[in-house]
């Protein structure tokens, strides 16, 4: 689990929570279901419109898989994993089947798999597996796209909240003593609209956001991978594998072989 933005999830609710219950001696001044059925029941109606039903449910499954569960990539195991891989490729290990199903990265191992079954030349197979990537991050970034666009709804509900509060808060200024109860009624009115902000800056368009950067992190690794898997094939030594990928890292992230 992604520990990092769990915590981040509970310090924006926190900030939240500490702002609305520090500016009123009346919390519950900020608790109202109809905000709540109107901001939330709305953007989910207007992503399933914008998206279809069966793609915004997915959006759910995408947020816990990619977000809540998702890991940056690391990459020094990454090129530690493809140095091994390229000593036994070279050597013809016979137990390198075996260790390319013991792989934990689903891209590596199905990139090796490829290189094994000697199905393709490596110049083909490094034309598939980069087209493969593409299609990654190109889904990848579709659904970043999606929550980033979900993230103009919330806004929107909650401003046709308010609206619909005052139309109700004009419609019975008319009626005896209607002035004593001006202040709470604006006060309940606008209460959808803070709503939809919150949920959208807090919570859709972080996630969007995310999304982009773990669609960005995923085609990096995977651009890794499928020159460490062309470099395999030429069955270049090791450490020239480690050298060659270390130039798509920064200088923090590189592994250095001369320490293994």
């Amino acid at each position: 689990m992604n520990l990092m933005t769990v915590v981040s999830f509970v310090l924006a609710a926190s900030i939240f929570l500490w702002a609305a219950l520090s500016s009123t001696d009346n919390p519950k001044s900020f608790l109202d279901l109809h905000a709540v059925v109107i901001v939330i029941g709305g953007t989910i109606a207007a992503t399933s419109i914008s998206f279809q039903l069966d793609r915004a449910a997915l959006m759910l499954k995408v947020f816990w898989a990619r977000t809540i569960r998702g890991q940056k990539p690391n990459y020094i195991e990454l090129i530690k994993d493809l140095m091994k891989l390229a000593d036994a490729y070279r050597n013809e290990a016979p137990d390198i089947e075996r260790m390319t199903a013991n792989l934990k990265d689903p891209f590596l191992r199905d990139s090796m798999k490829l290189l094994l079954d000697e199905l393709v030349p490596p110049a083909h197979l490094n034309k598939i597996l980069k087209a493969r990537n593409e299609t990654v991050y190109e889904r990848y970034s579709d659904d970043a796209g999606r929550f980033r666009a979900m993230g103009k709804y919330p806004p929107a509900m909650g401003l046709m909240g308010a609206v619909l509060g005052m139309i109700a808060l004009l419609g019975g200024l008319g009626k005896s003593g209607a002035e004593k109860t001006i202040g709470v009624s604006m006060s309940i009115a606008m209460v959808a609209t803070l709503y939809g902000i919150a949920f959208a800056n807090l919570i859709v368009i972080p996630i969007g956001e995310n999304l982009t950067e773990a669609a960005k992190e995923t085609r990096r690794k995977n651009i890794i991978i499928v020159e460490g898997i062309k470099l395999i094939a030429a069955k270049n030594n090791p450490m020239v594998l480690a050298e060659e990928l270390n130039s798509y890292l920064l200088p923090s992230e590189r592994v250095d072989w001369k320490r293994l």
